[in-house]
């Protein structure tokens, strides 16, 4: 079992109610962050990704040079880099690291005009993504590459400076997220890691009944695709301490600005709504996944939260766990008190089980 937390990478303070207002994104609080996960417990962090985010390979790069076991989950999207140019780059940090490099390739809509990036429609995004992934996977493990697809080319390439190797790790992971059909199919082919967000037991269980058949439809040539849950956790010491704290904060919530109103994009892509509808199922779905925070906030991976006692909120994840999901990305605000938190209350639990 992977246990990851979230490190925020944003230019505004605030996030998802985070506390932090002087240098919140300075390389002392970033750094600190990193620090505090590998002393609570923690095997590193998502750093998420945006054309107007601090460039987040920079910041992953600056937090590897300042931690020792930290291993950053490197959000980045084809793009906004070419296959040879983030290869090159990420084997360079991962040799440099000890092999401490995990990416997170993101594939949604993120403003690509502003960076001169052409995407097309979806299923050309999607299909160029299949492409970048395949790619760099080929320059991090073979020699004399040559590769000849609709969006990206190589001839007679090697990359000499390989990643790390070693056994069960040939290279960096490839996690993917995306609930459309499109996303899917390019986690079946291509993903090592497919990441869902919050979504009940069933919902998660038929996704990954779809991945699996995906896999086999479409002749998948890697090892079997892992499962991974990224999701907000609210703990607190007693079940009724943490639903007291949760519907305070969705009240917070619903009398400020909406996190995701700014960003219509968000509302349409397919897991996001995904997530916006599991509200009409009721507040609480399962044992302790609230959707409320998603009618009035949040986005993303804030949208459900589990909400309880660590006893709770473990068996919660160890039934994500028996579906066969293993690898866990947590998070929650105010970012510096929910690490330590978490990571000495639930994680033993997990790790025990």
């Amino acid at each position: 079992m992977e246990l990851l937390w979230y490190i925020p990478n944003q230019v505004t303070p605030g996030h998802r109610s985070d506390t932090t207002v002087e240098g919140h994104n300075s390389l002392d609080r970033l750094t600190a962050l990193a620090r505090l996960t590998e002393d609570h417990g923690w095997g590193g962090a998502l750093i998420g990704t945006g054309w107007k985010r601090p460039d987040t390979f920079t910041v992953s790069t600056a937090l590897a040079a300042r931690t020792t076991t930290f291993n950053p989950l490197i959000a980045i999207r084809p793009g906004y880099w070419t296959p040879a140019h983030f290869a090159s780059s990420a084997a360079t940090l991962d040799q440099l690291s000890g092999g401490r490099v995990k990416i997170n390739i993101v594939s949604g809509p993120d403003h690509q005009p502003q960076y001169g990036d052409d995407e097309g429609d979806q299923a050309n995004r999607y299909a160029r993504t299949r492409e970048f992934m395949r790619l760099v996977r080929r320059y991090w493990t073979e020699d004399d590459v040559t590769f000849e697809g609709e969006h990206y080319r190589a001839e007679a390439a090697t990359l000499e400076h390989k990643p790390v190797a070693r056994e069960g790790r040939p290279h960096p992971q490839l996690y993917f997220g995306g609930a459309s059909e499109a996303a899917q199919r390019t986690a079946a082919a291509e993903a090592d890691v497919q990441l869902f967000w919050g979504e009940p037991l069933d919902g998660v269980a038929a996704r990954i009944e779809h991945l699996e058949k995906l896999s086999v439809e479409l002749e998948r040539d890697l090892p079997p695709l892992q499962y991974g849950l990224r999701i907000t956790t609210l703990v607190r010491d007693t079940t009724e301490e943490a639903w007291a704290d949760a519907e305070a904060k969705v009240a917070a919530m619903a009398e400020g600005q909406h996190e995701w109103a700014a960003d219509p994009g968000r509302r349409v892509a397919v897991g996001q709504q995904r997530l916006l509808d599991l509200a009409e199922e009721g507040d609480v779905l399962d044992d302790c996944l609230y959707t409320a925070p998603g009618r009035v906030g949040g986005g993303g991976a804030g949208t459900t939260w589990l909400v309880g006692s660590p006893d709770d909120v473990a068996k919660a994840l160890l039934r994500y766990a028996d579906l066969g999901i293993t690898h866990f990305v947590l998070s929650d605000t105010p970012y510096e008190r929910e690490i330590v938190r978490i990571g000495d209350s639930l994680l033993p639990l997990l790790r025990s089980a």
